[in-house]
């Protein structure tokens, strides 16, 4: 009888499932870019002042073990918007190159996949996607649109379709600097060397007429890179509003405040039916900026200034919510869609990247520092305040979790790979669902997750790492991101095998010595590993040469080739306050 009593009053402290007739919970779906883990106070950082978000974290949910299902941007968004590992969309990358940097390229995530906006909007929802989009836009023509927001279930659309580059901004370079690194000197060098010798022997005969034309054809192909790089951003770095380009090539001084505004109109327009709103920041990916009222507010340069803005950001949608009464009525996720990127130095020499904490490396790798993300969700009277969770959770939990609220079914027509995060948030049980996660470096299995469900360890192990220059360092210098190519990488087997609930910083690899179970750990991870590629069905690579290509008849141009496309009719001007909240220690 005593057993009973308890069980009653531990039930009336437990936020309750959603009952049934309550009306449809909003959604507010935040992500940050290359924001690192140990940016944030409420994961550590003392110094670097975020109190909005700090705020949510508070007062909501904290995710400590959430992760990325992807370390590089473009598949990680795929994954995020249908919870799907992006090997399985074909946004995954069998190549070296992972994401798209030309805007005028094919690929893009396929028409056949759901995403929650797409299922969301056929539940009556309003939907919205300000900010970076980077999954595609055209097909077959400029204005196809095939892979635009709005072909993926979002009714309004602000923003860029592809990621903030260095050379959105005058000063900040080009992302095509660092291209000497990626051209195989050695293998030009033989074959130079070995004509020559044909040449001097005899064996091949070249006429000077010939030499003349491939050396005017090098030339040519120098002259026309040059340009290519001049005009970068013009054809690149644009902004829409809808399908229409508003402004190219964008300014983006003032573009979080303009952005931030965007959201706060789209909030009021649709305060009295649902609405999802997933405001993707472009901040903190370089090139970095942030708008004058913030400029050399932070102790850690232009980067701290940015994650300063971001966190105001993030207030004044909160300040919204308060305002129009729908704080209660709102489930809200902050996250980041991979790690800091830390081969970041500005051209002039600035350190422009972020903070991974405690974990190892960053941004394009599946070491801890790479793909564990912020992971915070706020919802007043439906998630206990003030929770912390260090279960193993992933941004494609997003998807089942938004549609089952929305009282939409999970497509059984597909594998899902995230699972619904609301009964462990509202502590109905204690262990996420996630038995194994599976870690791809683009099209790659790289690692695998393993939190068994009689254990607390979560094994990880890694098939190959990658190779870092220096080679003292958590990073690759020498190609400004590690890649997951012959050449790149170093191969294990056995697999490097790691207890993160004993070494979060994965520093020192387990042997058979040291762990008395390690083969048969290994095991059952590898074949984990194996049934999980066996049920990847071969789709079309989105993000292979063809895909990846400029071709000119995709290009988005809002005035005229003579104009270098140039135009700027956007009327937002981002007028809310952006007084600077300064928070001393």
């Amino acid at each position: 009888m005593k057993s009973q009593w308890i069980l009653l009053f531990l039930g009336l402290l437990l936020p309750a499932p959603l009952a049934q007739g309550v009306s449809k919970p909003n959604f507010v779906l935040i992500m940050v870019d290359d924001l690192g883990i140990g940016d944030l106070g409420c994961y550590g950082n003392t110094t670097l002042k975020t109190p909005h978000i700090d705020m949510l974290a508070r007062d909501g949910v904290k995710l400590t073990q959430h992760l990325a299902a992807s370390p590089l941007c473009t598949p990680s968004r795929a994954a995020f918007l249908t919870g799907r590992y992006p090997i399985r969309s074909g946004m995954a990358a069998r190549g070296r190159v992972g994401v798209y940097i030309i805007s005028a390229a094919s690929g893009g995530l396929p028409q056949e996949e759901l995403t929650f906006a797409r299922i969301l909007k056929e539940q009556g929802y309003m939907t919205a996607l300000i900010g970076k989009w980077h999954l595609g836009l055209n097909c077959e023509h400029s204005s196809d649109h095939c892979h635009h927001p709005k072909a993926h279930g979002f009714d309004h659309f602000y923003g860029i379709t592809l990621t903030n580059l260095r050379d959105c901004q005058p000063g900040h370079g080009s992302v095509f600097y660092n291209i000497h690194a990626h051209i195989p000197y050695s293998t030009l060098g033989v074959a130079l060397a070995t004509f020559f010798f044909l040449h001097a022997t005899g064996i091949i005969a070249v006429s000077r007429r010939l030499t003349l034309g491939l050396v005017a054809l090098l030339i040519v192909a120098l002259a026309l890179f040059g340009l290519f790089i001049l005009t970068f951003s013009n054809f690149n770095c644009f902004l829409m509003r809808g399908e229409e380009v508003v402004e190219q090539p964008y300014v983006s001084e003032n573009l979080t405040q303009r952005m931030t505004s965007e959201a706060v109109e789209f909030l009021e327009r649709n305060s009295d039916r649902p609405f999802l709103l997933f405001f993707s920041f472009l901040q903190v990916h370089t090139a970095l900026f942030a708008s004058p009222r913030f400029r050399g507010k932070s102790l850690f340069g232009l980067y701290g200034d940015a994650v300063m803005e971001v966190d105001w950001s993030v207030g004044q949608i909160i300040k919204t919510l308060e305002r129009l009464k729908l704080k209660e009525k709102t489930l809200v996720y902050l996250t980041s869609d991979q790690g800091p990127h830390l081969e970041e130095i500005s051209v002039h020499g600035e350190v422009h990247r972020g903070h991974s904490g405690i974990y190892k490396a960053g941004k394009s790798t599946n070491w801890e520092g790479g793909i564990r993300v912020p992971g915070i969700l706020h919802w007043p009277g439906q998630l206990p305040a003030g929770t912390v969770i260090d279960e193993p959770t992933s941004n494609m939990d997003v998807f089942p979790s938004v549609v089952n609220l929305a009282g939409a079914s999970i497509p059984n027509d597909r594998q899902i790979d995230g699972r619904d995060l609301m009964p462990l948030l509202q502590g109905r049980v204690e262990r996420s669902e996630h038995e194994f996660l599976f870690h791809y470096c683009n099209g790659h299995l790289n690692a695998v997750r393993w939190h068994p469900a009689d254990s607390t360890s979560v094994w990880k192990a890694f098939f190959f790492t990658p190779d870092f220059y220096p080679k003292n360092a958590t990073a690759c210098f020498h190609t400004h991101a590690c890649f997951c190519t012959e050449g790149y990488v170093t191969r294990h087997d056995p697999p490097l095998l790691y207890d993160l609930s004993r070494d979060l910083s994965e520093s020192t690899p387990l042997t058979p010595t040291t762990e008395p179970n390690f083969t048969s750990i290994v095991e059952v991870m590898v074949e984990a590993a194996r049934v999980h590629s066996q049920g990847v069905k071969p789709v079309v690579d989105q993000l292979s040469a063809g895909h990846l290509l400029w071709k000119p008849w995709l290009q988005p141009c809002c005035s005229s080739l003579s104009q270098l496309c140039r135009c700027e009719r956007d009327h937002q001007k981002g007028s809310l306050n952006t007084e600077v909240e300064i928070h001393s220690n």
